[in-house]
């Protein structure tokens, strides 16, 4: 168990040891992030720093190491700061070199000033992202995340007061942004010279930074929206500084990054005065009050995080080492001790989707396939690897496609139900468009993380007229499933941004929307009340046997996939026999979602090279498809 000290509650105090050590010199800051690094390496120690996903932002000590697991939603323009600075007593002209670095207002202590003029002072840039929780981030890993950390980790009450209640999660603080005039402020005590903001005593107003798109600010009559691509969601936002290699991130990455909690009150109320001073010169001025609003938000509601380290996901499962790619020993054993037991995890797997998809084993064999598959490359402007599969013949009664994306949800780390329907394609926002005069990308639905699952329910679509905004929602969701990607609008223009999403369609006949594969759904069970039956399947799966469903299905997109020589050559001598038996029947295409099929089939068996076994399952299972399809083209002409 490592020793919680320094590090993780007065981070800074640890960058100040190293920057009087090693200033002026510049390599001070590298040895930092060495420094934070190696604590980090040490018997699991990322536990135990506490997670801004799981701990509201009242409870953390204000300046000590958090983490936060996020997606980039936005991002700023870089901005300035001094780096090194220098203060001096005017008394005895007594001079002290400081560092500027993961704080957001300068240190100064009693009987100090900061000399503006002093060769000593360095000017940086570091960049701001504005960061959300992973939208349709599913339950589960949140408590599995939040089960996983130990219990001083979690708690961590901040020391600078009392809360005045028992400790609640951020479902639990939602009541609080309902109600604002519950909020309350509460004295903080002055600080001590040594403390980074000294010469100030300001209040903190306790408030919950908790869930849905608006929360009401203090300094601000309209409400903050928190800019939450997706309705309803919980957690908190944050400005993420980076100040190294923050060219490799991007909008739409998925981080965890560790840094310094910055929650200062002085930033509220420098930027409450900045806004409400009328004395500025709009040409030294030249950010609109709603780009300051927006930008400089009180960081009781948006706190700060001044990042140390950072790292891009490859996925946000709990249940899998954090990088697959790692060549240790814990993660080889890891791999090669489930991979040793798939078989027997496929087949329960298997098993259960069958019983969800109502007896139907053909349709849950796609729906595996589907759920591991994800776009492992891209060439020219073609997505290759994507598999969004349309499920036609579901149950129009009963809320099936309800019922199945809440099974779905409970194995997959993120997911969005998107019901379908005149109102909702017509006043929904679905593409991100920049505001100009907020200067900030405002999100819209379909600003996901990759690998979110995204089920398209058209079950319950009725005849209607869609507008102008309905159609453009519409051509974003084909868009998204025939290119994996999506044009955000930038008002004189649009920007494409690449994605990775998983789209199930759900429909009673064949989709309005594109798809790679259509299953007919062929019941052979109806259950006369479907919520209990789903309900049951839940229930009669092992906490256990369910964690290892989720494992399979995360770890089968990251494996590594080829085709040999000998296998490649097999194959297109069969395509060509297949030609010349009925060249109509078997295309080019038939022959790509053939491969497409061979290859997730593999990886489902835990195989990462086909084999000729697997290509005659493949093609078995396309006969049977395409032979389901014919028959109910037979008893409805529309179907196809």
């Amino acid at each position: 168990m490592p020793c919680v000290g320094d590090w993780l509650n007065s981070p800074l105090s640890i960058v100040q040891g190293i920057f009087a050590q090693n200033a002026p010199n510049s390599d001070w800051e590298k040895k930092v992030t060495e420094y934070f690094k190696e604590k980090l390496k040490e018997n699991n120690a990322t536990n135990w720093v506490p997670s801004l996903n799981d701990v509201p932002v009242h409870y953390l000590k204000p300046n000590s190491l958090v983490k936060f697991r996020c997606m980039v939603q936005d991002m700023f323009d870089p901005e300035f700061y001094m780096g090194v600075y220098e203060t001096v007593d005017p008394n005895t002209n007594a001079r002290v070199l400081h560092f500027g670095k993961y704080r957001d207002v300068a240190e100064c202590g009693p009987q100090q000033e900061i000399d503006l003029n002093s060769s000593q002072t360095v000017t940086l840039e570091r960049q701001t992202f504005y960061c959300v929780p992973v939208p349709g981030e599913s339950a589960w890993v949140k408590e599995i995340s939040f089960l996983t950390e130990p219990v001083q980790a979690r708690v961590s009450p901040s020391t600078s007061y009392t809360p005045s209640r028992h400790k609640r999660s951020y479902e639990e603080d939602e009541d609080m942004d309902l109600h604002p005039s519950k909020q309350k402020e509460q004295h903080v005590g002055k600080s001590s010279g040594g403390d980074i903001h000294g010469c100030v005593e300001p209040k903190r107003l306790e408030t919950e930074a908790s869930a849905g798109h608006h929360v009401i600010s203090p300094n601000c009559s309209p409400p903050l929206d928190l800019n939450f691509p997706l309705p309803g969601e919980k957690g908190p936002a944050c400005l993420v500084k980076v100040y190294e290699s923050w060219e490799s991130f991007k909008v739409n990455d998925v981080l965890e990054v560790f840094g310094v909690l910055s929650v200062d009150p002085v930033l509220s109320i420098v930027n409450s005065e900045e806004r409400d001073s009328s004395t500025l010169d709009p040409m030294e001025c030249m950010d609109t009050a709603e780009e300051q609003r927006v930008h400089s938000p009180p960081a009781s509601l948006v706190p700060r995080i001044h990042v140390i380290l950072a790292q891009k996901l490859q996925h946000i499962n709990p249940l899998l080492p954090a990088c697959l790619k790692d060549e240790e020993s814990k993660t080889c054993e890891f791999v090669s001790n489930f991979m040793s037991e798939l078989s027997p995890v496929r087949a329960e797997l298997l098993g259960f989707l069958t019983h969800a998809l109502l007896g139907d084993s053909l349709a849950a064999e796609y729906l595996i396939l589907h759920l591991i598959s994800t776009v492992y490359a891209r060439r020219d402007v073609l997505p290759l690897g994507k598999f969004t599969v349309n499920l036609s013949g579901c149950p129009r009664s009963g809320a099936f496609t309800e019922h199945l994306y809440r099974l779905i949800q409970q194995l997959v780390p993120a997911s969005y139900h998107l019901r379908m329907s005149i109102e909702s394609m017509n006043h929904s926002r679905f593409v991100p468009r920049k505001d100009y005069t907020a200067n900030r990308l405002v999100s819209g639905l379909l600003q996901l993380a990759s690998n979110t699952s995204l089920v398209i329910d058209e079950t319950q679509l009725e005849q209607g007229q869609l507008d102008t905004a309905g159609v453009h929602n519409v051509t974003a969701l084909g868009n998204l499933i025939t290119w994996q990607k999506v044009d955000y609008d930038f008002n004189y223009h649009r920007m494409e941004f690449p994605c990775n999403i998983n789209v199930l369609i759900t429909s009673e006949g064949r989709s309005l929307l594109p798809s790679d594969c259509q299953v007919h759904l062929q019941p052979q069970i109806i259950p006369p009340n479907m919520e209990e039956y789903m309900s049951s399947l839940l229930t009669a799966v092992l906490p256990s046997v369910l964690n290892k469903f989720r494992i399979y299905l995360s770890l089968l997109r990251l494996l590594d996939y080829s085709i040999s020589d000998e296998v490649t050559k097999a194959v297109e001598e069969d395509f060509v026999e297949m030609r010349k038996n009925n060249p109509e029947s078997v295309t080019a295409d038939d022959l790509h979602k053939m491969l497409l099929v061979a290859r997730f089939l593999s990886l489902s068996a835990g195989q990462t090279t086909l084999s000729r076994e697997r290509w005659l399952r493949a093609k078995q299972l396309e006969a049977l498809r395409k032979a389901r399809l014919q028959q109910q083209q037979c008893v409805n002409g529309n179907e196809l």
